[in-house]
């Protein structure tokens, strides 16, 4: 009879992403894994794979899971424009307020992995998720009124995408919060 596993792939996962998160992937030892989650060698390979296996669940679950976080945030009722703009300040508080200065774990892998092709994919799914909430946002924006006419919303996306995701790396440098406060309000500026 096999034994049972004792221990939650899903806390340990959610745990491996945060020591990723804060590390990196290159300065995480497979004995930093061991110690974080409280698993063997053997356990972490049965069930996740080896390191860079267990990294890249890490991180398509941290996409899952911002990704749903963003969309909702997008669509919830009210108007988009509020939305938006509710968002643009959501990240420059998230970056402020990050006090281990980790920034966004989708950026860093973008910065540290950028040849790696299966965190690559992943990245970008990200990014595309991220613009095509904002792209629908602020179409709504738009025929709601709060946006003029002329504005290409996709165009607009993109620019936002950049700009939050720029955000986050700022967010990981100790003059953030003068840099954070002035880009919100020239971004809510410039959609205006």
């Amino acid at each position: 009879m096999g034994r049972t596993k004792e221990f939650d792939p899903d806390a340990a996962l959610r745990r491996a992403m945060g020591l990723f998160w804060r590390q990196g992937y290159e300065a995480t030892s497979m004995q930093d894994l061991v110690d974080c989650l409280g698993l063997g060698r053997g356990s972490i390979y049965g069930a996740f794979g080896g390191k860079r296996e267990l990294y890249l669940q890490a991180l398509r679950r941290y996409v899952e899971d911002s990704g749903q976080a963003f969309v909702e945030h997008l669509s919830a009722p009210g108007r988009a424009f509020d939305a938006v703009c509710g968002m643009i300040r959501h990240y420059a508080e998230m970056s402020v307020e990050d006090a281990e200065f980790k920034g966004c774990f989708m950026v860093n892998t973008a910065v540290e992995l950028p040849a790696d092709e299966q965190a690559g994919r992943q990245v970008e799914s990200s990014l595309s998720v991220m613009e095509t909430a904002l792209t629908s946002a602020l179409m709504r924006a738009r025929a709601e009124g709060d946006l003029p006419e002329g504005r290409d919303p996709a165009a607009l996306a993109r620019f936002l995408v950049t700009l939050l995701q720029g955000m986050r790396v700022v967010g990981k440098t100790r003059a953030r919060g003068r840099y954070l406060e002035d880009t919100v309000e020239q971004a809510i500026a410039l959609l205006k």
